[in-house]
């Protein structure tokens, strides 16, 4: 069984709509793909009912947007319920963290000497309610300005770069909690990716696993390399909380995040399936 539990459609910042996501997924091979759009559940019923379709089971995730020290820590929420009210209000919340922050970005960018407007942005954004920064970036590409998302986080919107400004994002341990409140299971997305290990280091893992029962951390992921995946590895046996793997599929918007070049063992989906049904929630 090949399962891929992290992936992302044009309901955030990915290119393919939920159906197309999962057409994708099953023409790779998978068996199980995680739909887990940034801060919201939109997409979910059109790519659960595709799968249904298409013989592949597509699981309800989110990818809830965290900090830590004011640096951005992303959070994988697996069958968490939507309407929960605290996670709901949360969510709410970081959108409008993203949207608000939209005007800051632009004078920076025209400040730089690379001015788009906040229609160009928009126009990248479709019908997303999440507006984010690689939106940002695809206005960027569409004026020609830089070649790829990666180009225009590398020169502007990476955190701590030149056109960054911070924006509201919920502190993880309390993310972690809502999660559960909201009857989901909760694994901490490439947690050493692109420098990150100074961030969130083991003892802040053991704390977050310890105090607010982290289920899970994000192992084989493209921004580990096989040095990071052995040590998280190792890591996550001696916490006792799973171990994932995923690609982080963004369609065309990323590039060398094909679907299922890093899969979740059918063990682990095992136990996330058996946590969800302690909390009350079904498997998709």
């Amino acid at each position: 069984m090949r399962i891929d539990l992290h992936t992302h459609s044009a309901v955030s910042d990915g290119t393919d709509t939920p159906s197309a996501l999962v057409i994708q997924a099953q023409r790779a091979g998978l068996d199980v793909v995680a739909l887990s759009d940034h801060d919201t559940f939109n997409g979910l019923d059109e790519a659960v009912a595709e799968g249904e379709r298409s013989g592949v089971r597509v699981v309800r995730g989110m990818e809830l947007s965290c900090s830590r020290h004011g640096q951005s820590v992303h959070l994988l929420a697996y069958g968490a319920d939507p309407q929960s009210p605290g996670l709901a209000a949360e969510m709410e919340r970081v959108r409008g963290g993203r949207l608000g922050r939209l005007a800051g970005v632009l004078q920076r960018l025209a400040e730089l000497g690379v001015p788009i407007t906040e229609e160009e942005v928009m126009a990248q954004v479709g019908s997303s309610p999440s507006v984010g920064r690689p939106h940002i970036a695809d206005a960027l590409i569409r004026a020609g300005y830089v070649r790829d998302r990666q180009e225009a986080f590398d020169r502007f919107l990476r955190d701590g770069g030149p056109a960054h400004v911070s924006r509201y994002a919920i502190e993880v341990g309390r993310g972690i909690d809502l999660v559960h409140e909201a009857g989901g299971v909760a694994v901490l997305a490439h947690p050493w990716g692109r420098g990150r290990e100074q961030l969130l280091p083991p003892d802040v893992l053991v704390g977050l696993a310890r105090d607010h029962r982290l289920d899970g951390l994000e192992v084989d992921h493209q921004d580990h390399d096989a040095a990071t995946r052995q040590r998280l590895r190792k890591l996550a046996s001696d916490l006792g909380v799973l171990a994932t793997g995923s690609s982080d599929y963004h369609g065309t918007g990323k590039t060398d995040h094909d679907l299922g070049c890093n899969t979740t063992a059918p063990e682990v989906l095992a136990e996330i399936d058996h946590r969800l049904a302690v909390a009350g929630r079904t498997r998709s």
